[in-house]
């Protein structure tokens, strides 16, 4: 078991430099590994197609389908590593049939009406004249983020993320960096959202270009993946609505409208940054 242990830690590190996988992915890879090695530690088993099964096996009392089939999609590239090293001789899943079964959970969606009352709650109190400078900052900001949310359909890591010069409002182009460092450019048609964003660069240039991101918070620093969360919480009850609204629905929502206006499904796979056509054809039973 040692050597698994080595073999571990030198696949976690050409995952991140080789590969260029991004923490979040780096960190579900070290869990389920990590659970794994300690599971065949304690039942003293070698890595085999009989310990793999008795993993997957045990892993059904414990947790539901999707996050089984995620572990278990973690142990087979890890494996796969391994054979292509030429680490193991044999690949345990070489020979395994796998096929764990989930129930359809249906994107959550934010109705039209609900994005159209957050939106024009946030441009009201942004257009209110009697706010300090400071505050007509963050003002702007939050109508931005909300907006490009919508525009775009990007994730919230990549919206924090998003450096000053990744956004061109000359072009209205957003150059977006997705998992696995996969890179993607998003075309803004709208010029309402390029001219709430250019007001918003023009009034928070200085921040931007200081810390790089585009996004930023009071203090001059990158915003945050929870500061999203509360500018979305926030205009939601300002708003009056009592839904419960995260980012990840702005970008079903854009999917979802696309598809409703019969944007070709392949078109829409690579504004979202799926590497399956699978992932983005959910959205065709919520449309």
């Amino acid at each position: 078991m040692d050597s698994l242990s080595a073999w571990y830690t030198q696949y976690l590190s050409a995952c991140e430099f080789q590969k260029g996988l991004d923490e979040k992915t780096l960190k579900a890879y070290r869990i389920d590994l990590n659970q794994f090695i300690r599971f065949l530690n304690y039942q003293s088993s070698a890595l085999s197609r009989d310990s793999v099964m008795e993993y997957i096996s045990e892993m059904h009392s414990k947790y539901k389908p999707r996050t089984i089939r995620r572990k278990v999609a973690s142990i087979k590239a890890f494996c796969s590593y391994l054979e292509f090293e030429e680490l193991i001789t044999k690949n345990p899943f070489s020979s395994l049939k796998l096929k764990i079964a989930s129930p359809l959970i249906l994107p959550r969606t934010i109705p039209l009406p609900v994005i159209g009352s957050i939106l024009q709650v946030a441009h009201d109190l942004e257009q209110q004249k009697a706010h300090s400078l400071s505050c007509r900052k963050i003002l702007l900001r939050d109508v931005a983020v909300l907006e490009i949310l919508f525009a775009t359909g990007m994730r919230v890591s990549e919206l924090c993320s998003l450096k000053y010069n990744d956004v061109d409002l000359a072009e209205g182009d957003v150059r977006i960096f997705g998992k696995g460092a996969k890179e993607r450019i998003i075309q803004i048609g709208s010029a309402d959202v390029l001219e709430i964003l250019r007001n918003y660069q023009f009034q928070n240039k200085q921040a931007m270009e200081q810390c790089g991101k585009f996004f930023v918070n009071c203090r001059q620093k990158p915003l945050s993946d929870q500061s999203v969360r509360n500018i979305i919480a926030k205009y939601t009850r300002l708003a009056g609505e009592s839904l419960h609204i995260t980012p990840h629905m702005f970008r079903h929502s854009f999917a979802t409208l696309l598809l409703e206006e019969d944007v070709d499904i392949r078109y829409i796979q690579r504004m979202l940054g799926h590497s399956s056509i699978l992932t983005t054809q959910i959205y065709t039973y919520v449309s």
